[in-house]
This record gives structure tokens, C-alpha cells and sequence, in this order.
């Protein structure tokens, strides 16, 4: 015979514990997009570090073992360059040029998107639709027309000429980042000012101005990076070769230094080259992610 045991009432099984859902996908995805970073950050860690290696090997070096550390490291390549291939005075003519445009960039550019981002009036949107369109519009479509504008102008193969069009190229980006930017800030700080008996220009650089600074260094960063590796611009308008930007000198050093065989000299010089660019990147790519967030999350 057999006893049935009663259960106390409202007593249940423990349940069985719940595993997460594709918890084995989720780390195969993770798994494969960290194996594609480290691929990509190895795409562009490797030829920068080979070619700063390669500035610092004889030319025997360069051609026998490539891919081996400098026995003896060779700056004197880095001054061969600077000094007998002009590459001191083409980076002096890149830095007169890239600061000024990017100095005028910056103050036109802020002050279009503060007024279009803050102040309603007729045309408002027709204006900011017109500089977004500038985004869209391929720069090698108007060379020719820029060419015949600038000579009659009088400016081409001058520093003016070329300051004048890079600040144009790189006005419609700025406007477009900054526009965003200033409509994201509190418009209680102005209007308190206002009551304060501020100016609209005291408003604008006492406090809207500092208030976006994350935005201006950002935007500061990518002008900076776009202008100074222009290259289409300046081999159009820019013909004179005491005036050559670092780009066209080194397209220049290209083919001089391969002619003769100087491949230490040349990969000096591109080295030179790049130092800016790769200082700029790791001193302020803080604030490149800082300026980016902050204009998306307000």
C-alpha cells in the first residue's frame, strides 16, 4: 500500500535558474570585433612605424633588411632633409597658411552658426541649408572655376589666395558642426546676460564662446587635420615653388629623392611630415571624444 505525502501548501520548487539568451553570440561578437580593431590598429600603426624606422636607417638598411631595427639610428636624414631637400621651408609655408585659415575658419564659422542657431529671421533655414549643401558638393568640380577666379583675382600662387580657399572649403563642415552645438546650450545664460545689459557681441564671446569650447577644439582638430594634408588645392593654385605646402614638397621630394636614390631622405621627410599630425592627434584626442559627446548629449 502505498502513502501519499502531502506537501505543505504554498511551499514551491526552487526554480530552475535562467541562463541569459545568446550569452555565447554576444561574446563571439565581442571577440570578433576586438580581432577587427587590433586588425585596423595594426593596418595603421605598421607603416607609420616602418617608415620612421626607415628615416633613421642608411639606404643599404632601407633595401637589404627592411624590416629590421636601424643598426646605428641616422638623424642626420632628418636634417639632410630639413635642410638641402627645403622641407623646413615647406612646412613654414604650411603652418603660415593652415593657422591663418584656421583662425579665420574658426571665427566665421562660429559666428554663422551662433546667428543661425540662435536668431529667427527670414532665410534663416534657406542660409544653413545652403552651407550644407557645400558639404555635399565635390571641391574637384570646382577647380577649374577656381582657378580662373582666383587668378583674376590677382591671388594665385600667393599666401592670401590659398588662406582665402581653404577657409571657404572648410566653412560649411564648421557651420554645420557649430550649428548643433550652439542650439544645444542653455538660452537661460543669455537671457541673463541680456538682463545684465550685455551686448549681443558680449554675449556671443563672453559666454555662448566659452560655453561651446569643447565644440571649437573639436572642430579646431578636424580643420586642422583636413587643411593641413590638402594636396588638391595648392597643386591648383599654388604653382610657385618657393611657396609649395608641405604636401606638394613632399610629392616634389618624391620624385627628386628617387631619382637619386635617396630613399633615407625621403622617408625623413614624410616623417617630418607627419610628426604634426600624429602630436596633434595624441595631445587632444581627450578632447576630440570630449567636444563629441558633449555637443550629442545636451
Amino acid at each position: 500500500m502505498t502513502t501519499v505525502v502531502d506537501r505543505p501548501a504554498g511551499r514551491r520548487q526552487p526554480a530552475a535558474p535562467v541562463r541569459a539568451p545568446h550569452r555565447r553570440t554576444g561574446r563571439l561578437g565581442d571577440t570578433a570585433a576586438h580581432l577587427f580593431l587590433v586588425g585596423w590598429a595594426g593596418l595603421v600603426t605598421v607603416p607609420l612605424l616602418w617608415a620612421v624606422l626607415s628615416s633613421l636607417k642608411t639606404d643599404q638598411e632601407i633595401l637589404t633588411s627592411p624590416w629590421t631595427v636601424p643598426a646605428t639610428p641616422r638623424f642626420d636624414n632628418w636634417s639632410r632633409a630639413w635642410n638641402e631637400a627645403s622641407i623646413g621651408s615647406y612646412f613654414l609655408n604650411s603652418a603660415i597658411v593652415v593657422g591663418t585659415a584656421l583662425l579665420l575658419t574658426m571665427l566665421l564659422g562660429a559666428l554663422v552658426a551662433y546667428a543661425l542657431a540662435r536668431y529667427a529671421f527670414p532665410g534663416n533655414r534657406l542660409l544653413y541649408h545652403l552651407f550644407v549643401a557645400g558639404l555635399l558638393f565635390p571641391v574637384f568640380l570646382a577647380l577649374v572655376p577656381l582657378f580662373f577666379v582666383v587668378r583674376q583675382l590677382g591671388l594665385l600662387g600667393t599666401y592670401p589666395g590659398l588662406i582665402l580657399v581653404y577657409t571657404a572649403y572648410a566653412l560649411p563642415f564648421t557651420v554645420f558642426f557649430l550649428h548643433g552645438f550652439f542650439r544645444s546650450l542653455p538660452s537661460a545664460l543669455a537671457e541673463a546676460a541680456f538682463l545684465d545689459g550685455c551686448s549681443h557681441w558680449g554675449v556671443f564671446f563672453r559666454v555662448m564662446l566659452p560655453l561651446a569650447r569643447p565644440g571649437l577644439v573639436s572642430i579646431a582638430i578636424f580643420n586642422f587635420l583636413g587643411l593641413w594634408n590638402q594636396y588638391l588645392l595648392p597643386l591648383v593654385l599654388n604653382p610657385d615653388p618657393e611657396r609649395y605646402v608641405l604636401a606638394q614638397g613632399l610629392a616634389a621630394l618624391s620624385v627628386s629623392q628617387g631619382y637619386r636614390s635617396d630613399w633615407s631622405g625621403l622617408f625623413a621627410g614624410l616623417t617630418i611630415a607627419m610628426l604634426p599630425v600624429l602630436a596633434a592627434y595624441v595631445l587632444f584626442q581627450r578632447r576630440i571624444r570630449t567636444g563629441l559627446t558633449a555637443g550629442a548629449v545636451r
